[in-house]
């Protein structure tokens, strides 16, 4: 068992690293916009009538084309980013959490009963899912393939706890670091005690 904490920081990030920030958010929005338009194309394939077509616009895609999913995808971006400079930017990490993000979408639509996933107008936060102990230090932060990025430090760091993962959330009063904790802890077992025995013995 173990607990989990959450840490928000303020970020005072230079100008080059907020124009990095944005450059990420852009891409990891095109990203999840892109992998989205292919599932949706997907499934509209399949909506199509076997006897009629619509005389506005039609999903033709081969009958053998495979459903897209998180591994697929993340695989596909592995063979755009040798083509595609841009995608060569963010972490390949941050990348890879941008389509988990819209796996989960999905699986809170056929589990949950949540609408389909929409497009994205603007993507807030990105997202290191595997960080380094040492990425954190009283007043700044380490992202990886960006570098140390200053912090105010309003409440000191956690004693103890496992740094996990870090998020940076963009809100209109600037930029953020969520810093994700977690300490494993042993629940004692409880011992079987009571009188049932003694209850059956009476009757």
């Amino acid at each position: 068992m173990s607990i989990t904490v959450n840490y928000e920081y303020k970020l005072k990030p230079s100008a080059q690293q907020v124009k990095t920030f944005e450059t990420w958010l852009s891409v990891c929005k095109k990203v999840y916009n892109y992998a989205l338009r292919e599932r949706k194309d997907w499934v509209n394939a399949r909506k199509s009538p076997v006897n009629a077509c619509s005389l506005v616009s039609e999903y033709i895609l081969p009958v053998d084309t495979p459903r897209p999913t998180y591994y697929s995808q993340c695989k596909s971006l592995t063979s755009a980013k040798k083509n595609i400079a841009e995608l060569t930017e963010p972490h390949i990490h941050v990348l890879q959490q941008t389509l988990r993000q819209l796996e989960v979408a999905f699986v809170a639509m056929w589990e949950r009963g949540h609408g389909f996933p929409r497009f994205k107008k603007k993507m807030r936060s990105f997202l290191y899912p595997d960080v380094k102990q040492s990425a954190v230090e009283p007043g700044r932060v380490k992202l990886p393939k960006i570098g140390w990025v200053r912090m105010r430090m309003s409440r000191p760091l956690p004693e103890g706890f496992i740094l996990k993962q870090m998020r940076v959330v963009k809100r209109s009063s600037g930029y953020f670091v969520m810093l994700t904790y977690q300490l494993g802890v042993q629940v004692p077992s409880v011992s079987p005690h009571g009188h049932f025995l003694e209850c059956i013995s009476i009757l």
